[in-house]
């Protein structure tokens, strides 16, 4: 036989099993809900524009509804919006929804093991031509449909995973130092607690508990805790300078409560209501993380009419019970009484997903919410805000960054009280 003749063979028999694997597939995904007619090998990401992806998967959900099938190359995820599913889904089926899912366009530069938030302006070239702008976003959608395969290209995606390489090598530092001072009667932080339970785990062969967890926990700590908190304070500042009566009253209420000798305390928070509202609402408004992290189904079920098999990525889109009309009076505006009953109190909404909702649920939240409390009544207390243009002309719509929500760049002052 001939090589053309053997290479006919392994191509039909190549062609043959490529049927096989698609109508096996047709058929555990045959009761999915609807969505835009994915590409073969490419699925939707041809449908959207990645650098505003959020919005383009809302706009989604406008034509199939609130729950449709979104294929990332030739995986399928089922996208969620809206309260009512969200809660449904998240809360009221919790069991079924809390598997841990993957992105691999995020999992890139961490190998899986943690999450990277990333402003797209680090993986931009400034100022391109028309047709480099073309072939960036095709770059875009390459990167979140191939990760693997773009990990090995070059261009300027790389350097976001440069940086996180960095703070690696920065928190395997300060591991090593905390290993050489470690005091287990007098532990300092979360390292050294993470590492007494390292010495007394070290005989247990199934345990989580080693240098490589830790490493990888501490990194996910720098981002989780970091960037999420100080971009929603940068985005709290602006708004009060589109708002000066707002911070008016939160002035009022830190004067009240705390005074201007003391300190603010967690304590102080469940007698300011206007400043958890406000605390609250920010959150609620920038949306900055508009898109929870990816759950799958942990067994095969039955939602709203549709057949979701075991292991079906699910992309929950908090953003859209954040901003629904049901639940909040004027959602597109930034109005603390979202969050304030009739009396003045704080009123919590259940529709308020910024920490997402469930059994996965961000297990930061107290943390965040500690420290957004802590550093925006300290900072009102001891200062005013003044905007170098007027109010009218701040403009307090997000930027987006493909995965979130940041702040415009701006600049303002502050004057001693």
């Amino acid at each position: 036989m001939d090589f053309s003749g053997t290479l006919s063979i392994l191509l039909a028999i190549c062609i043959m099993c490529l049927l096989l694997l698609s109508t096996r597939k047709k058929k555990t995904w045959s009761n999915l809900p609807p969505g835009p007619t994915p590409i073969p090998f490419l699925g939707n990401m041809l449908q959207v524009e990645v650098k505003e992806l959020i919005k383009s998967l809302r706009k989604l959900s406008e034509t199939y509804g609130p729950i449709y099938t979104f294929y990332l190359g030739s995986r399928p995820c089922v996208v969620l919006s809206g309260y009512k599913v969200l809660k449904e889904a998240l809360i009221d089926k919790a069991e079924e929804f809390s598997g841990r899912g993957d992105f691999p366009a995020v999992q890139m530069w961490s190998h899986g093991n943690g999450e990277a938030r990333t402003d797209a302006r680090t993986a931009q070239s400034p100022g391109p031509l028309p047709v480099l702008q073309d072939l960036e976003s095709y770059r875009r959608r390459l990167l979140f449909t191939f990760p693997k395969i773009m990990r090995h290209v070059p261009g300027p995606h790389r350097q976001i995973y440069q940086n996180y390489l960095k703070l690696a090598a920065f928190v395997g530092e300060q591991l090593k130092m905390h290993k050489e001072i470690l005091d287990p009667n007098n532990p300092r932080d979360f390292i050294d607690c993470f590492l007494i339970k390292i010495q007394q785990e070290k005989n247990n062969p199934s345990t989580h508990f080693n240098d490589e967890t830790m490493s990888k926990t501490t990194v996910n700590l720098f981002f989780a805790g970091t960037e999420t908190v100080s971009s929603t304070l940068r985005y709290g500042l602006r708004i009060l300078l589109r708002h000066p009566e707002i911070e008016e009253k939160l002035h009022e209420e830190i004067d009240r409560v705390i005074g201007p000798h003391r300190s603010p305390c967690m304590e102080d928070r469940s007698r300011m209501p206007y400043a958890d509202a406000v605390i609250h609402e920010i959150q609620r408004f920038a949306d900055i993380v508009p898109m929870g992290v990816p759950h799958t189904v942990t067994r095969d079920i039955q939602f709203r009419g549709y057949t979701l098999p075991k292991d079906l990525n699910i992309i929950p889109l908090l953003c859209t019970a954040q901003a629904d009309p049901t639940q909040f009076k004027n959602p597109t505006c930034f109005d603390p009484s979202h969050f304030l009953d009739e009396n003045g109190r704080f009123r919590r909404n259940d529709a308020f997903m910024a920490f997402s909702a469930g059994k996965r649920v961000c297990l930061g939240e107290s943390l965040a919410l500690m420290e957004l409390f802590i550093f925006l009544t300290t900072t009102l207390q001891h200062f005013a805000l003044r905007a170098l243009v007027a109010p009218a002309e701040i403009d307090i719509t997000p930027e987006s960054s493909g995965l979130g929500s940041i702040p415009r760049p701006y600049q303002f002052c502050l004057l001693p009280r």
